[in-house]
């Protein structure tokens, strides 16, 4: 590969390297707890079903979940890294939450399978009683969920990323189901029969949960909601801040997965010139990708100050139009030079016309408010005529 690719031009890191790199660190995460899951879970529902455990068999359902999690979390790690293309030119980052919304649908599901099973053993008469491997087995359950749990949080708070941490409260409630468990099968063991059904039945319920969650704050994201209002506040008084910024009057923001995105009306000085309103878009965008962490992708639109509360400009003629009307009205005013450079103010629903005039040689001062009072009077009859102002400048440009 030649190195024509490290060339940017700012200094930030480009932002497709950091997706691949956030994507390579989630999917060693994935792996890691997915070997880990698929032993534990294997193990779980062997001996429970060995040992007659349903508190057992259910928190092996608990860790294949955490399993399937763990597969989905990959799969969704290596799509949302993908680099933005035609068909998705906003990047792949919702991939995770479509992952994430059918993760929280399915868990459901199948903790609903677990309760059911759980009521049904309870009122069964001959319940098996669970052996101390079954002890043995929801211990161990414990200690490796726990471990995981630790260890997620950890990669999830260096890279910020909201699906590890879900990830990792999948584990950590992975250890406590395992408690839970422990508590039903130690009581089965002593004699309480029962309570190996009422652990499998509360199991249940806490992988219901956290389906419910997942799918809930997932489907938040797919419906477009904003960010958090703190965030927002912060966004609007980073660009308040800007040089130009008269006021801020419209900011939207969403996420897709790890990032957000930005879109904002700013209101500046009425007569800029477009090169400085580009400028202060560009400090607007700049500053907001750099000071609010989410926001990776910033659209300005700039407004001139008055369009608040103004009567709108739309209807009006564009330039070529205005300037036939113009002409017709003008034409044969003495001292008008045949090509002047024209400058239009869309404002307040109507045109302000600038004119720029070379220097005449004349004695200027009286032939020139001469020329301005024609100009204007003939103006007056065009209905969208706001004021002419007339510039004198020795060279011409255009020229």
């Amino acid at each position: 590969m030649g190195h024509g690719h490290h060339h940017h031009h700012h200094a930030l890191p480009d932002a497709q390297d950091l997706r691949t790199e956030r994507g390579r660190q989630t999917r060693r995460v994935a792996l890691v707890s997915g070997v880990v899951n698929l032993l534990l879970s294997l193990a779980q529902i062997a001996v429970g079903l060995i040992a007659g455990s349903a508190a057992l068999v259910a928190d092996g359902v608990h860790s294949a979940s955490d399993l399937l999690s763990d597969v989905l979390v990959w799969f969704a790690a290596r799509h949302a890294a993908m680099a933005p293309d035609a068909d998705h030119p906003y990047g792949h980052g919702r991939f995770e939450t479509a992952a994430t919304l059918g993760l929280g649908i399915l868990l459901t599901l199948v903790a609903l399978g677990i309760v059911w099973n759980g009521f049904e053993r309870l009122f069964d008469v001959q319940r098996p009683t669970p052996g101390l491997l079954a002890l043995v087995v929801a211990a161990v359950g414990i200690a490796a969920k726990e471990s995981l749990y630790w260890y997620t949080i950890a990669v999830a708070k260096r890279l910020r990323s909201e699906m590890l941490r879900a990830n990792a409260w999948h584990h950590r409630s992975d250890a406590i189901s395992s408690v839970v468990v422990l508590v039903g099968v130690g009581g089965a063991v002593i004699g309480f029969t029962y309570m190996d059904a009422i652990a499998a039945i509360v199991v249940g319920l806490m992988v219901a949960k956290i389906g419910w969650d997942l799918g809930y704050g997932a489907l938040t994201e797919l419906v477009d909601t904003a960010l958090d209002e703190e965030q927002v506040a912060e966004a609007k008084r980073v660009i308040m801040g800007i040089d130009g910024v008269r006021s801020v009057h419209m900011l939207r923001t969403r996420r897709h997965g790890a990032e957000a995105s930005a879109d904002v009306h700013v209101q500046v000085a009425p007569r800029l010139s477009v090169s400085e309103g580009h400028m202060i878009s560009q400090a607007v965008e700049d500053h907001l990708i750099n000071q609010v962490e989410l926001i990776t992708d910033v659209t300005v639109h700039i407004d001139p100050e008055d369009d608040e509360d103004a009567p709108t400009c739309r209807g009006l003629p564009m330039r070529g139009e205005a300037l036939a009307e113009l002409e017709a009205h003008w034409q044969g005013i003495q001292g008008l030079p045949p090509k002047p450079e024209i400058r239009l103010h869309y404002l307040s629903g109507r045109i302000e016309i600038e004119l720029l005039l070379p220097l005449s040689g004349t004695d200027s001062a009286q032939s020139d408010s001469g020329l301005q009072a024609d100009l204007e009077k003939a103006a007056a009859k065009v209905s969208w005529f706001g004021g002419l102002r007339i510039f004198y400048s020795s060279h011409q440009a255009g020229a």
